[in-house]
């Protein structure tokens, strides 16, 4: 979702005057001035609701529903046409429709499916019969999934066939660990003394009891993860370039480094938390695409009481007296509120919708340091045939996985290094999926559709120069990528879509394109997503939580995030002593 930067800033309430018609109302802005309207005037500035929640992403409408589930009354501002963020459906050639920038599902927390009863709101979502499937330059290839995996890589390895079911092991059980946390706030670190204190104080200790169940060579592993490369750890283990690809690609999904930069083997964890319909490790696809998970939400959110408004853009989040009251749309009316959540970037918040001097100079100025930039450009092309491949021609299951076309670690870090000097990799790294294989809804009998999901570009690209200048070329490159594995595929795109990361900002306000609302670099995650001190979805004004993928547990489609600040609000708002609240 994007938001403009508000033209003015609300720091001073609206003071009614008992017996006067009319009302003064102090802005500050640039320069501090004021103004008289009268009651008539100010009636859409006192519209009354317990919550509103900024962007109908699935983190906002999961959030939202679970409060009105609560007996909330909860509204949600969407600037878009549609409710879903990043996770819609649409049509983008005549007759062809696709997940327009989320693309594939596993990470969706199967107790947020549950609660909000989303399988009886019509979401349905099916496997793939493979999982991925990656070919090589030599006409090599690796084909994973049930039944097929350590096969295949025996064709390839027979020592990497002997290690695989001992790192599958180890990153299943530090999984399953961490699974635990995810719908739970990470330990929150405050000053001072209070109920507050006491609260994130068993917090700790709840935390450190669920890792006390790691041996010590599983606590070893925990930290290996968190802090070392995956190129690093995936050398130390295996042989065959393939079998290495196969994980570290999970490595820089949505993250722009090398596989063998620091921390990068935690984002390779953090894709193995998933589960498809009970099975873990598994990806699948919503029939209907990703639309079909958020419109699911709507209506389990709707059905609630919850008011969703779109084509609400959100000019400024109104603060008095260090809390947070509101917010003023675009059209100038506001919404008044006891708390406001935001389901948006950290960042975006904090730079453009709230006045810099009613913020904490220390938080502002780390805020403003907030990093972002996934290194993603989506595409999605609508085609007449399917591909056929060199290394596994026709067709077959291979072509409902996730195709990785990576075939090596090396092959990922020079597209990395590639980008950092020139903007985008020459060779890049593309992920494709024909989720048409599993869902006849999306095109024409005979026809598909394909999402291309491209690293590593530059979320900014040097020199100054503007994605809108060369998106063009850099499509051409990713379809001419695609072609080389597959001869023939670009002949049989009938027509595509293009997001760069200036586009996937502007359209979903993913600042630099950045999928994960900010990097999941060990300085951001945990108890310091969005920052130490906020790890329990509050911000540093009172009434006002983050609601969204820039708190923990971070990026995809979980649904997590929604879950826990609506927990946190939940509880401020019953709270005797409305210590946070």
């Amino acid at each position: 979702m994007e938001h403009k930067a508000p033209a003015r800033a609300i720091k001073c309430g609206v003071m009614l005057q008992q017996g006067m018609p009319d009302i003064e109302m102090s802005f500050r802005g640039a320069s501090e001035r004021r103004t008289r309207i009268t009651v008539e005037q100010l009636e859409p500035l006192m519209t009354e609701t317990d919550v509103v929640i900024i962007g109908a992403g699935h983190n906002g409408l999961t959030c939202a529903a679970y409060l009105a589930k609560a007996g909330l009354r909860v509204r949600v501002v969407e600037r878009r046409t549609v409710v879903g963020g990043a996770a819609v459906t649409e049509e983008f050639h005549p007759g062809f429709r696709n997940s327009v920038a989320a693309y594939t599902v596993s990470l969706l927390n199967p107790q947020v499916v549950r609660d909000l009863r989303l399988a009886e709101q019509g979401l349905r979502i099916v496997e793939r019969r493979a999982q991925n499937f990656l070919p090589a330059p030599d006409g090599s290839y690796l084909l994973t999934g049930e039944g097929r995996t350590k096969a295949s890589v025996a064709r390839l390895s027979t020592r990497d066939a002997e290690a695989l079911d001992g790192f599958a092991q180890e990153l299943e059980d530090i999984a399953d660990v961490l699974r635990r946390f995810v719908l739970r706030a990470p330990p929150n670190l405050l000053d001072g003394f209070g109920t507050d204190a006491i609260r994130e104080a068993v917090n700790a200790l709840q935390s450190a009891n669920i890792l006390r169940g790691l041996t010590l060579e599983q606590s070893r592993s925990l930290l290996d993860l968190f802090t070392r490369s995956a190129g690093e750890m995936l050398d130390e283990r295996f042989e065959h370039d393939l079998v290495k690809a196969l994980f570290g690609f999970d490595a820089i999904v949505g993250n722009y480094a090398s596989p063998y930069a620091a921390g990068s083997a935690y984002v390779m964890l953090h894709h193995a938390f998933g589960e498809v319909n009970g099975k873990k490790g598994v990806w699948g696809h919503a029939i209907g695409g990703m639309g079909a998970i958020t419109q699911a939400m709507a209506r389990a959110a709707r059905e609630r009481g919850v008011v969703i408004d779109t084509e609400a853009s959100v000019r400024e989040v109104i603060v008095e007296r260090d809390r947070a009251v509101g917010i003023v749309l675009e059209n100038g009316s506001a919404i008044r509120a006891k708390y406001v959540a935001a389901n948006v970037n950290p960042k975006l918040l904090y730079t453009r919708l709230i006045a810099a001097d009613a913020l904490p100079a220390d938080f502002l100025a780390r805020i403003r340091h907030w990093k972002n930039g996934s290194g993603t450009f989506r595409m999605n092309v609508a085609l007449d045939r399917l591909p056929s491949f060199t290394a596994l021609s026709g067709a077959g299951d291979h072509l409902t996985s996730g195709i990785i076309l990576a075939p090596s670690l090396g092959y990922m870090d020079r597209a990395w290094l590639d980008a950092r000097a020139k903007g985008w990799s020459r060779e890049p790294v593309v992920e494709m999926l024909i989720p048409s294989t599993l869902d006849d809804t999306l095109a024409p009998a005979g026809k598909h559709v394909a999402s291309l999901f491209c690293q590593h570009v530059a979320p900014e690209l040097p020199e100054g120069r503007s994605w809108d200048d060369h998106r063009e070329e850099v499509a051409d490159l990713m379809i001419a990528t695609v072609d080389k594995y597959a001869p023939g595929f670009a002949a049989s795109v009938l027509g595509r879509q293009i997001l760069s990361p200036l586009d996937l900002e502007r359209q979903f306000g993913l600042l630099g394109g950045d999928i994960f609302h900010g990097a999941l670099t060990l300085n951001q995650l945990f108890s310091a997503r969005p920052m130490l001190g906020h790890a329990d979805y509050r911000g540093p004004l009172r009434g006002l939580y983050h609601c969204g993928s820039g708190a923990h547990p971070g990026g995809g489609v979980t649904g997590a995030p929604g879950h826990n600040a609506a927990q946190a609000i939940l509880r401020d708002h019953r709270s005797l002593f409305g210590s946070r609240g």
